[in-house]
């Protein structure tokens, strides 16, 4: 009998068997670069390319905080989705969007940003370290605080207003973005 289909799917397998070994062995730096590649894109070209964050992504643009989340990282960004905008009478989200504002508007979307990659595992595991409570520095300067309601990871900002994180560790290039709910501030409005 003559099972070329089966030599294939044979022959790829042991293709990843061997490309398994060979990054457990020696890392991923032993594999050549042409065999794999990355389709993850920056924080940046996400929320640019996602129809759940227009309002955020403009927001970004406006502030040119999207080159910031286009560069290397890494960084853990908690992203409110255009609905989370909704907590905004459309004249309050105008307002901020005006040249005026621009300064606030970029200290809003700097506090949902915080330097490294924190997983959601990283955030449970604080959370267990603090007795279930953790929180996080923002690049804003100021705290965010993190707790547990039933299964839900909650983001408490400095006004007590509270979020919750929707869809954790969608994985990027340069860090990781987890959804929200609501948009946390760092000061009154």
């Amino acid at each position: 009998m003559n099972f070329p289909q089966s030599k294939t799917y044979l022959t790829l397998a042991l293709l990843c068997f061997n490309l398994v070994c060979m990054a457990q062995g020696q890392g991923l730096s032993a594999i050549p670069t042409g065999l794999y590649f990355s389709a993850k894109k920056t924080i940046a070209e996400k929320t640019m390319k996602s129809d759940q964050y227009r309002t955020l992504y403009a927001a970004l643009k406006a502030t040119d905080l999207e080159e910031v989340l286009d560069m290397d990282g890494p960084f853990t960004f908690f992203a409110p989705t255009d609905n989370a905008f909704g907590q905004f009478s459309p004249e309050e989200l105008n307002s901020l969007f005006k040249e005026e504002n621009k300064a606030k508007l970029k200290s809003l979307l700097s506090y949902h940003l915080v330097a490294g990659h924190i997983s959601a595992s990283k955030i449970l595991k604080a959370l267990c370290r603090g007795g279930g409570r953790a929180s996080f520095t923002t690049i804003q300067g100021k705290k965010v605080t993190a707790t547990m309601s039933g299964l839900d990871i909650v983001l408490t900002d400095s006004l007590g207003n509270k979020a919750i994180i929707t869809e954790a560790d969608n994985n990027q290039s340069n860090g990781v973005i987890h959804q929200i709910d609501r948009v946390i501030l760092p000061s009154t409005m």
